[in-house]
C-alpha cells in the first residue's frame, strides 16, 4: 500500500477484513540518511554506526499517521531470538497509581525480553523490528485479542508461535477463531545454515523446510516452518507473501545481505479504540 507522504507498508487482506490496525513497515517513505535510508525503525544491535533516536520517532510518527494509528501507544519488548511471550494486561485505573500509559512506559519500552507480545488492550499497537528474521502477526476474528511475533531460526525451532498463540488462547481467544499473516523475511534461496541448524529443525519435525545439497550448506524457508507451525496449533487462515528481505534491497533492510549494517523494518498490529465496548 502506499500512503500520502510516501510511506509503503504491505498488509494482509485476512487482517484487514477483521478490522485491526496493522503494517509490514518497508524501508520506504521516512527520514533516515544512508546507510539507513529511509524508513528505519530500529538500530543494529553491537554495531558502532546506529542512526538518530530522533529519526527512529519521526519514521514511527510517519508509520503511525499513514495506518490510522497516530492515536495509539506503542508498546515492544527487548527481542533476544528466544520463545518468551509477555502479555500486555490493563490494571482497573489508578490501581498502584499507574495509568495505562505508565504501565507500558514502565514495562513495554524495550525493557522486557521476549519476541512475542499477546493483548487484549484497545489502543496500544503492539511493534515488533526485523531484517530478515519472520514476523507474524495474529487476531482473533472478533479482532479483539492480537499478538505480534518475532522469529529468528532460534525462535522457529524454540516455537514462539505456538506459545504466542496458546497466550491468545489463555487471554480468551477462540480455541478455532485465529487468523494471522506472514510478512516479508529472508527467502528460502538466500538463507543458507550450517549443517547444525539443518539438523534442529528436523529435530524438530520441520525437514520439509530443509533443502538439501550435496556440494555445500543446507537451506532453510521459514516462511514454510512458520506455516507448519501455525497448523499445528490449528491456525488455517494464513496470509503469506513471496517477497525476500535479502533479494529486495530497494524495499527490505536485510542483515545478512548489508554485513549487520542495517536498519529495521516492523511489524505493528493494535486494537482500535472503538473496539473497547
Amino acid at each position: 500500500m502506499e500512503h500520502p507522504g510516501g510511506v509503503v507498508t504491505y498488509q494482509s487482506p485476512l487482517l484487514r477484513s477483521l478490522g485491526v490496525v496493522h503494517a509490514f513497515s518497508t524501508r520506504i517513505g521516512g527520514h533516515s540518511p544512508p546507510p539507513f535510508n529511509s524508513m528505519n525503525l530500529g538500530n543494529p544491535t553491537g554495531c558502532d554506526v546506529q542512526d538518530e533516536n530522533a529519526n527512529l520517532e519521526e519514521n514511527y510518527r510517519r508509520l503511525m499517521n499513514a495506518i490510522g494509528a497516530a492515536p495509539m501507544l506503542r508498546a515492544w519488548v527487548k527481542q533476544v531470538h528466544g520463545r518468551s511471550v509477555e502479555l500486555l494486561e490493563r490494571e482497573p485505573e489508578g490501581e498502584y497509581g499507574e495509568t495505562l500509559e505508565a504501565e507500558i512506559r514502565d514495562r513495554f519500552c524495550g525493557q522486557i525480553s521476549a519476541d512475542a507480545i499477546v493483548t487484549s488492550v484497545p489502543n496500544v499497537l503492539l511493534t515488533v523490528r526485523i531484517a530478515d528474521c519472520v514476523p507474524i502477526l495474529i487476531a482473533s476474528r472478533d479482532g479483539k485479542i492480537v499478538a505480534a511475533i518475532h522469529a529468528g531460526w532460534r525462535g522457529v525451532v524454540g516455537d514462539v508461535v505456538g506459545k504466542a498463540v496458546r497466550g491468545m488462547r489463555e487471554a480468551g481467544a477462540p480455541a478455532d477463531g485465529l487468523v494471522a499473516a506472514i510478512g516479508p523475511c529472508i527467502s528460502l534461496e538466500h538463507f543458507e545454515v550450517g549443517p547444525e541448524v539443518a539438523e534442529e529443525f528436523v529435530r524438530q519435525g520441520l525437514g520439509h523446510a530443509v533443502q538439501s545439497f550435496p556440494d555445500k550448506n543446507p537451506h532453510i524457508d521459514l516462511q514454510a516452518s512458520v506455516k507448519a507451525l501455525l497448523g499445528r496449533t490449528g491456525v488455517t487462515q494464513i496470509d503469506g507473501n513471496d517477497l525476500c528481505t535479502f533479494r529486495d534491497a530497494d524495499t527490505f533492510y536485510s542483515h545478512r545481505r548489508d554485513n549487520g549494517i542495517t536498519g529495521r523494518m516492523a511489524a505493528v498490529i493494535g486494537i482500535p479504540a472503538e473496539r473497547a465496548c
